[in-house]
């Protein structure tokens, strides 16, 4: 994983947003994802463009229609990096305290 990369596409709210409407529903063509968006065709594939470059977006060609899906393994890799380390001590501490609180 090109966490830079990932972490460059994660950083514009435009890709966020076209990752929300691919997790919504996977496999849209550019034209159903434009209309979700304020934006031309074309600054729309060039962010698509960011996210494949990422991993984060994969295509696949149904005849003429180019299908675009995410691809939750890098995001998967963000947080076991990123974030789960801090979870883990913050539900550690919220145990403990739940210990001392029951008296156990």
């Amino acid at each position: 994983m090109d966490a830079d990369k990932v972490f460059k596409a994660l950083a514009d709210p435009t890709r966020r947003k076209l990752l929300d409407l691919l997790c919504e529903r996977n496999g849209q063509p550019l034209g159903q994802l434009c209309e979700n968006l304020k934006m031309a065709r074309q600054s729309a594939t060039q962010h698509l463009g960011i996210l494949e470059e990422a991993n984060l977006v994969s295509t696949v060609w149904r005849g003429r229609e180019k299908l675009h899906f995410i691809n939750p393994v890098p995001l998967h890799e963000v947080y076991e990096r990123w974030v789960r380390k801090f979870e883990r001590e913050r539900l550690s501490l919220l145990h403990d305290l739940k210990k001392e609180l029951e008296g156990e």
